[in-house]
């Protein structure tokens, strides 16, 4: 019914042309004195091939919107695609203007494509480059005075999270990303993650439990020890010197709880937005808004679930589901 009152509405003119053509000749008749009937008759004659040529031009006016819907299925999946006919020259027009269009889109996907391909070649270059000077602040901080060198050892670890997390941005959407998916200790990944903050979770006097999970899941190692590591780092920064961190499985789920300063219940559907850093993050002015974006995003690539949620009593609950990986391990 859509259809036909939309054609019927394009035919408009050719419509109420015909209805005042058959009211003009009702009136001639109607002065000359003939019958009404000469009137109805006419009409009539006129009325039944318009009405057979109103069918035929409706069934391809279906046909042809059948014909657009498919390409426009289509257009998000093609580059470009092969127009139908015109049927006149309005229609050879429109179609020009869409080429020229898509050319112009083109044109500037590409243009946005190589700056973007400049940009991530140029940042991945400086984050390679800046670990030579931290590797050799760390050894000029083995050789120089013992009191100054935790708190500056700290300061270099972070500054290695932060080209690492600028590495995984530039990485995640690149088409050079590689995901290994193979059979994984998380004993293994855990003990790793948490000897690399060894040093913080001893200045700040913050006691870690770790439990043995037991578990082997499917997963990227580097990937995954990219979350972990990001989800200890936003623990660390959080929870108070004298402070508690627990790491344990619940069954396919790895649980990273703190008894931090936790997230306010308005933060909590935000966290995982980009550049978001809620209200803890603009007290402390420690967070970048990136580090979880990140952390939903690798886990959303590998098919793992992760949720934050306030720990009763205080601090943060970190859920990473692990058993949700249903791909082939290479």
């Amino acid at each position: 019914m859509k259809l036909l009152l939309s054609y019927l509405k394009r035919r408009g003119w050719t419509l109420l042309y015909f209805a005042a053509a058959a009211g003009v000749f009702a009136g001639v008749f109607r002065l000359y004195g003939l019958p009404a009937e000469a009137v109805g008759y006419a009409s009539l004659l006129c009325l039944v091939p318009g009405l057979v040529l109103l069918a035929a031009g409706f069934v391809c006016f279906v046909r042809r919107h059948r014909l657009l819907q498919r390409l426009l299925a289509q257009a998000e999946s093609a580059a470009a695609l092969p127009l139908p006919e015109p049927r006149s020259l309005l229609e050879a027009d429109y179609q020009a203007l869409l080429q020229a269009l898509e050319a112009q889109r083109a044109q500037l996907a590409a243009e946005s494509r190589n700056r973007l391909e400049d940009l991530t070649d140029y940042y991945t270059l400086w984050a390679h480059q800046i670990k030579t000077p931290i590797a050799a602040a760390r050894l000029l901080l083995q050789a120089g005075p013992e009191p100054a060198r935790p708190e500056l050892e700290v300061e270099l670890f972070r500054i290695e999270q932060y080209v690492q997390m600028v590495l995984g941005y530039l990485r995640l959407d690149s088409d050079s990303t590689d995901y290994v998916l193979r059979e994984t200790e998380l004993d293994t990944l855990l003990r790793g993650a948490v000897r690399k903050f060894a040093r913080q979770f001893v200045l700040k006097r913050i006691t870690l439990t770790l439990r043995p999970t037991g578990k082997t899941v499917l997963t990227d190692e580097k990937w995954l020890g990219f979350v972990v590591e990001q989800l200890l780092s936003n623990a660390l920064k959080y929870t108070p010197a004298g402070g508690t961190i627990e790491l344990y499985g619940e069954g396919d789920t790895l649980v990273i709880a703190d008894n931090g300063i936790g997230i306010r219940p308005e933060d909590l559907p935000r966290v995982f937005e980009k550049g978001f850093t809620g209200y803890n993050g603009r007290q402390e002015k420690k967070s970048t808004g990136i580090g979880l974006y990140l952390c939903r995003r690798v886990t959303g690539q590998l098919n793992h679930g992760l949720t934050l949620t306030a720990r009763p009593g205080g601090g943060t609950l970190a859920r990473l589901e692990l058993g949700r990986a249903e791909r082939v391990a290479e």
